[in-house]
């Protein structure tokens, strides 16, 4: 069962990621190359409209991911693993009550905790794969399972704190898509 999670978590990364660089690639070409607002390529419309939805759906599936690798597989869970969770469990409170506006506290707060969430996932997934122990080891900050363990590596590079940064850089994506959608409505 703990392979076929992970292999269907690992797949939706690789999906994420892709979700990423593509929206990315229109952000940028829509801005900088085109000088257009990107509310004038109709593939984009469907996702603004539908971004908030789209963020909860990611940060559900984090939380509950995160939750079957402690709670069903039995990694504990490093420090730099908790701070992950700090900031990405509160989201589905933040983005969930906030499905059908766009508040500015809520775009902000989701913006703060992906980003923050995102910075300590790409450093934790640096530490797995230079294998040192960081500016601070865990040892340091307590009683802790080693931040550079890898429990899982799927596909040859993907690892839990990956997961949870392609989780967060989705998150951003969605939020700063949500902030044109009211521009967007027929």
């Amino acid at each position: 069962m703990i392979d076929i999670v992970t292999t269907l978590l690992a797949a939706l990364t690789v999906l994420g990621q892709g979700i990423v660089l593509v929206s990315l690639g229109i952000v940028l070409y829509a801005r900088f190359l085109a000088k257009k607002s990107i509310t004038k390529f109709p593939m984009t419309i469907y996702i603004m409209l539908n971004s908030r939805k789209f963020a909860f759906g990611v940060a559900v599936i984090a939380v509950v991911g995160s939750l079957f690798y402690s709670e069903i597989a039995g990694y504990e869970p490093c420090k730099l693993c908790w701070i992950q969770r700090i900031f990405m469990y509160p989201l589905i409170y933040v983005i969930g009550g906030n499905l059908s506006g766009n508040d500015r506290h809520t775009v902000r707060t989701s913006y703060i905790a992906s980003l923050l969430g995102a910075l300590v996932a790409g450093y934790h997934y640096y530490l797995q794969r230079t294998q040192t122990h960081g500016i601070i080891p865990c040892s340091v900050m307590g009683y802790s399972v080693s931040c550079s363990e890898v429990f899982r590596m799927t596909f040859g590079y993907i690892t839990i704190p990956l997961m949870a940064f392609t989780a967060f850089c989705l998150i951003l994506l969605f939020t700063y898509l949500s902030t044109f959608s009211h521009t967007s409505k027929p």
